[in-house]
């Protein structure tokens, strides 16, 4: 199966509505993505057809809530904590023309190569930051931040903390359900939802953690 009708068969499955030109822009950003990571190591997953389901579809898992919250607040800001190669900023991006993106990264390599994505792409609502979390500033609160980097939910959390309001929420998307995280996470952030979601072509369990401020 190609790459274009790998990634529609899993739209499909997972009730995800995408135009011809948003799948055609997505299987160009793999296509990129796979020629600059035999020479920088920008992912572990090498197989193209795997990055359409680990990296597209895992992605827009997150496309249904991130639509949900933005249909209750006009003008939304997202923001990609640990983007690596524009993961999961950049499918989503392209998913949500009107909703503007902030990507950020430590890594300069990683954040060069998203530059160049975004170029390639002729994406408008996207801005890039190749610093740590801990001294990004936001203009002033954020709505959804998300991230699949973050190796605790606590991490996550305090790390955004200084970005955050009673309304932001942070999306992190994680393997098997963090009993363990959830437990550990300070007293002042709760868990607001939690979703085991099915990526097509991955046997791996996922679950999407949202996460809210109790107290400013």
């Amino acid at each position: 199966m190609d790459l274009a009708k790998r990634l529609q068969h899993g739209l499909v499955e997972m009730a995800l509505d995408l135009s011809e030109a948003q799948q055609a822009a997505m299987i160009e950003y793999v296509n990129l993505l796979d020629k600059w990571n035999q020479a920088f190591n920008l992912s572990a997953v090498r197989d193209p057809h795997d990055m359409v389901s680990r990296h597209l579809l895992d992605s827009l898992s997150l496309l249904p809530r991130i639509q949900a919250l933005c249909a209750e607040k006009p003008n939304m800001t997202v923001l990609d904590v640990g983007t690596g190669p524009g993961l999961p900023g950049i499918p989503l991006a392209l998913s949500l023309p009107g909703v503007n993106f902030t990507l950020l990264d430590s890594n300069g390599k990683k954040t060069r190569f998203v530059f160049q994505a975004l170029m390639a792409l002729g994406l408008k609502n996207v801005k890039v930051e190749n610093t740590r979390i801990e001294s990004y500033q936001s203009p002033g609160q954020l709505d959804i931040v998300v991230s699949r980097a973050f190796s605790s939910l606590a991490d996550f959390a305090l790390g955004c903390e200084h970005l955050c309001g009673p309304d932001t929420r942070l999306l992190a998307m994680k393997g098997q359900y963090p009993t363990d995280e959830i437990r550990d996470l300070p007293a002042h952030w709760q868990q607001a939802d939690a979703r085991a979601i099915d990526i097509p072509y991955c046997d791996a369990q996922r679950h999407i953690i949202e996460l809210q401020l109790t107290r400013p």
